[in-house]
């Protein structure tokens, strides 16, 4: 019985981009001792497929797949679906780590908290990134009885996590992320909303305010809320909850941070809550995880599932039925291959297998199919599609359990209370596909297009720009000039001003600051009905946005059950890492 095919494919079945070429010899190819690179786009594929296909030898001949190497690099090659980058950058070399998720706990006490900065700096040179909530360190000023002294607080300690991910670069190829999360209700609350407004702090965080369903409630009847000290559990003070959400608002306005995760929702779709509470994410937001978990993601390139039958394009569901199933036996044999930086992680991650499938292309394949984004009937194309991707998902996992068995925490978890017998406790999920999308050409995650001519900002400074290739074919199609137009699409990220394009071509591509707040809020809350963890969406906004429109948008993804949510509006920060042209905000 053989598993993979000896002979490796050295050719991919479609070119890929320049960006693409670009991003991989930067960030993913093989190099040798003196820094040359070693390996083609296709060897790249093949090492990982094969890599990952070497997990079917843990699992006894009658379940075992034959033939897998080459199913995993056909599905890598034509850019149906790719990993998350740790898989694709350290699969079947000597690092092996190849999940992207981490959180780790940060508990009250001195020899905790240094241990949480060492296992992050190990987490972030494996090419990990990693969430942490602060939540349970008592607030500034509070008295230390072993030391006669008084705590220095969670945002001081905060800095030390920040200053430690400035001097590892992970796995040698990218600057480490981190998400940071405070509770609502810590005394700290405020100091922590108002970090980011200075742009040099935490430059390697992202923070998001742990929001309470009783917070919510308390804004709703304008009530005030106490605010706890974790070591004590007693109330240090009470603040009106519409106070702290107007300076979270105004900051998020102005800096784009903090953004909020909703606790109690997460804790809500907890599938083990056996184990304990969710009290952080992932750096991106959409992966909540236990402490010590870490989980595995990849993503499906939508744009690339259309047919055209009866002379309309469709999405063809068919090849997604027949490729997903092969995505999960990936993404749970990538489990199985990683080599975790430590041992805690290791268990923990064994205990509950969550991987997440998810999309990217989403904005391409409303495109292909003519329909614009903020339109009623992409909200409905969102749940029909992710209603089928969940679906198939699910039973991928279930017939893992079949061969393989349950994950381990199964019993007492809310799949048993519900008699789904599925191999990893969660299936699927939403992320950023930042650089994958990248090497896929599509547009990335969920996210409408930024722009129709796009200059994205990455490692080191590199500036990398694309123009919209369906837009350039449209342009073309209409009998207009490109050249004439290229001035123009690099002032602005919109074209609704452009009056010399057909009225038809405008509305189709729509760009993100053209979509309003409340349907980039209802775009999310559409996926994240059928994610079994979160969805990483950015509610972009104009220069031209206010306050009030945050606050709405914060108010309504609680309402529509989304798991957490950023906005970020153009030109509020000065570090932004797409744009419509190397000068401009757009």
């Amino acid at each position: 019985m053989t598993i993979m095919t000896k002979r490796p494919p050295h050719v991919l079945p479609h070119p890929l981009s320049a960006n693409a070429h670009t991003v991989l010899a930067q960030r993913y190819l093989a190099r040798n001792p003196t820094g040359t690179v070693t390996e083609t786009a296709a060897q790249l594929f093949w090492r990982v497929a094969q890599d990952i296909a070497q997990a079917e030898r843990t699992y006894p001949p009658p379940t075992r797949q034959h033939h897998l190497a080459r199913q995993f690099f056909d599905l890598m090659a034509r850019l149906d679906f790719l990993p998350n980058s740790p898989t694709l950058m350290n699969a079947g070399r000597p690092l092996q780590q190849l999940s992207a998720c981490f959180v780790l706990p940060v508990e009250d006490a001195l020899a905790s908290i240094f241990d949480a900065v060492k296992y992050q700096a190990l987490i972030h040179q494996s090419g990990g990134g990693t969430g942490f909530s602060f939540s349970r360190l008592r607030p500034r000023a509070d008295r230390v009885a072993t030391t006669n002294g008084v705590a220095s607080g969670p945002v001081s300690f905060m800095r030390v996590f920040n200053l430690s991910t400035d001097v590892i670069k992970q796995g040698g190829t990218r600057r480490g992320a981190n998400m940071g999360i405070l509770r609502v209700d810590h005394p700290d609350i405020l100091e922590f909303i108002a970090l980011k407004q200075n742009q040099s702090e935490m430059t390697n965080f992202n923070l998001s305010v742990g929001i309470t369903d009783r917070f919510m409630q308390a804004l709703k009847r304008q009530q005030a809320i106490p605010l706890i000290n974790p070591h004590t559990g007693k109330t240090i003070r009470r603040v009106a909850a519409q106070a702290i959400f107007d300076q979270l608002v105004q900051a998020a306005w102005q800096s784009g941070e903090p953004g909020i995760v909703f606790l109690d929702t997460i804790n809500r779709a907890n599938p083990t809550p056996h184990l304990g509470a969710i009290e952080a994410t992932n750096p991106c937001g959409e992966q909540p995880l236990l402490p010590y978990e870490s989980c595995t993601l990849g993503s499906l390139n939508v744009a690339n599932f259309v047919s055209v039958r009866s002379g309309k394009p469709v999405i063809d569901y068919d090849r997604l039925h027949s490729t997903i199933p092969t995505a999960v036996r990936f993404l749970d044999n990538v489990l199985d291959r990683s080599r975790f930086p430590l041992q805690a992680i290791k268990d923990h991650t064994a205990l509950t297998r969550k991987i997440g499938l998810g999309i990217m292309g989403f904005a391409d394949l409303l495109i292909h199919l003519g329909i614009p984004y903020n339109s009623d009937d992409a909200l409905a194309i969102a749940e029909k599609l992710m209603g089928f991707i969940q679906t198939q998902a699910h039973e991928a996992s279930t017939q893992l359990a079949r061969e393989r068995g349950v994950f381990p925490a199964y019993r007492g978890s809310r799949l048993q209370s519900r008699r789904q017998r599925w191999r990893n406790a969660t299936v699927t999920t939403i992320a950023p596909t930042g650089t994958i999308s990248i090497i896929a050409d599509c547009s990335a995650g969920i996210e409408p297009l930024y722009g129709v001519h796009l200059v994205r900002t990455v490692m080191d400074g590199m500036t990398l720009s694309s123009l919209h290739p369906a837009f350039a074919r449209h342009v073309e199609t209409h009998g207009l000039a490109l050249p004439s137009l290229q001035r123009e699409l690099e002032q602005s990220a919109s074209i609704q001003h452009l009056t010399q394009l057909p009225a038809s071509l405008r509305q189709l591509f729509i760009t993100a600051h053209d979509v309003s707040p409340s349907h980039h809020v209802r775009m999310q809350a559409a996926f994240q009905r059928h994610s079994d963890s979160g969805v990483s969406k950015t509610i972009n906004l104009p220069p031209t946005a206010t306050p009030q429109d945050v606050a709405e948008a914060f108010q309504l993804a609680h309402r529509l059950g989304c798991k957490g949510l950023t906005v970020f509006r153009s030109g509020s920060r000065n570090d932004q890492v797409l744009s419509c042209s190397q000068q401009q905000s757009c």
